[in-house]
């Protein structure tokens, strides 16, 4: 039997995977359940997985598989469950040459974005990239961009990734996402919604949080997978 806590954090983590594709970040972990430091939820994901719930995926950053829901939590979600591996947005693994043939799709590569000072908006594809199809949300459209800059490396994103993003003009408060600002510069932060402003915040301390009024900034998408070539 799982406690209240561990429960919760299962079908957070059981819902963001189902909608984004990516697990939310252990800081969101620790807002959503009201917690005082990450340690704690350290200590609830050791426990889901000793009680056989979740995986973790050896030197893979924030690589988890959801194996089975509890009953209570597969009744809620109204469709057969199925274990689905997933990368947080510090992961750094490459697909391999069997992702890549089996079950992948061409992206449009868009350009470049990005991940620091912003830079002009990117609209026309330069040239495909081959995606693992296991690595897309379910549903939408996706497009790939490369990174430009060093203001996303505190989640692992570098300069000279491929960053994969679903198509959306909504975001919840802790997403990354591609945002417009101004109509003409695009950037790859993380969103923050603040009254009637949106703050764009870098993972990176030299870097500031730009905050902008709500009308200046629209969201193009959110970050569903990363792709770095060694």
């Amino acid at each position: 039997m799982l406690t209240r806590k561990q429960l919760e954090l299962l079908e957070l983590i059981h819902k963001r995977v189902q909608r984004d594709g990516i697990p939310p970040s252990f800081e969101e972990m620790k807002d959503a359940l009201d917690l005082r430091s990450k340690s704690g939820i350290h200590r609830l994901i050791t426990a889901l997985e000793e009680r056989g719930f979740i995986r973790r995926l050896a030197h893979r950053a924030r690589a988890i598989e959801v194996i089975r829901l509890p009953e209570s939590l597969a009744s809620r979600s109204g469709a057969e469950f199925s274990p689905r591996v997933v990368e947080g947005a510090a992961a750094s693994r490459p697909a391999d040459a069997s992702e890549m043939t089996a079950g992948a799709l061409e992206l449009p590569l868009m350009g470049r974005i990005a991940a620091g000072v912003p830079i002009e908006a990117i609209s026309h594809a330069s040239r495909n990239v081959t995606v693992p199809e296991a690595m897309l949300a379910r549903g939408g459209h996706h497009y790939a961009l490369e990174v430009n800059g060093d203001s996303m490396i505190g989640v692992g994103i570098n300069d000279g990734d491929v960053v994969v993003i679903r198509e959306t003009d909504t975001a919840d408060n802790g997403d990354i996402v591609v945002a417009l600002i101004d109509g003409h510069e695009a950037t790859l932060k993380r969103f923050t919604r603040r009254g009637g402003a949106i703050a764009l915040e870098a993972a990176n301390p030299a870097y500031e949080t730009r905050v902008l009024p709500e009308d200046r900034v629209q969201v193009q998408g959110r970050l569903v997978g990363l792709i770095r070539s060694y």
